[in-house]
């Protein structure tokens, strides 16, 4: 049962566990998704008389271990692309995820493993994003974001979690991607409106909304 709705499901199903609880609220897959909730609702239960994911009328579903191995595995396909466009064939970070997005379904396994042993077996994607092991483990560490971490404190981008290109070309056009060092000067919850430095440059104004997105931990 494995075609691309079927991974495309999964995966996102995989995503939205890793943003809150493990049961995900079947509108919020179905918006993930871009579809209506009865086609959503017709795909879960298909899925779990597969024994992929348990759902639960009126509760939500999660992934059973057999579907998160379907996951994980194209999860893995994914951010690995992305790192190969990036890397290698030196395409712009913010282009890449569309590009992933169809070659994910596309890659063999045996070809996953020696782009993977290619590219030095990464462990984050160019976005900062944790890319899973052969063996299906995946990072569940915790980062602060520049909208909740100490102010004044020297940090290090780690990961942006929105991969619209829109937001990515505002992060790169800033210099804010992950390996940069910067320091949150002030918050104004007010006025919705987080500052931070990057070294002497000029202070730059991001809104909550936006410093949610970058992860950042404290500088070594």
């Amino acid at each position: 049962m494995a075609t691309i709705a079927v991974e495309n499901y999964l995966k996102h199903v995989l995503l939205l566990a890793e943003e809150g609880d493990e049961l995900v609220p079947m509108g919020a897959l179905a918006e993930s998704l871009e579809v209506v909730p009865g086609t959503v609702t017709t795909m879960i239960k298909a899925l779990a008389d597969e024994g992929l994911v348990d759902h639960l009328p009126r509760q939500g579903v999660r992934l059973t271990a057999a579907g998160r191995r379907m996951a994980l595995n194209v999860l893995r396909k994914h951010r690995l692309v992305e790192t190969f466009l990036v890397n290698v064939l030196k395409m712009d970070w913010s282009r890449v995820h569309g590009e992933a997005e169809q070659l994910e379904h596309a890659i063999s396994d045996e070809v996953l493993d020696r782009l993977d042993a290619l590219l030095g077996h990464p462990t984050v994607d160019p976005h900062g994003d944790p890319i899973p092991s052969r063996h299906g483990k995946l990072s569940s560490q915790v980062y602060a974001t520049l909208a909740t971490c100490v102010t004044g404190r020297s940090l290090r981008i780690v990961r942006v979690t929105e991969q619209s290109e829109e937001f990515l070309r505002f992060a790169e056009e800033n210099g804010l991607q992950p390996g940069t060092a910067v320091k949150v000067t002030d918050r104004n919850l007010t006025a919705g409106l987080v500052t931070l430095r990057k070294g002497s440059a000029r202070p730059i104004a991001l809104s909550v909304s936006a410093a949610g997105k970058i992860l950042v931990e404290p500088e070594k």
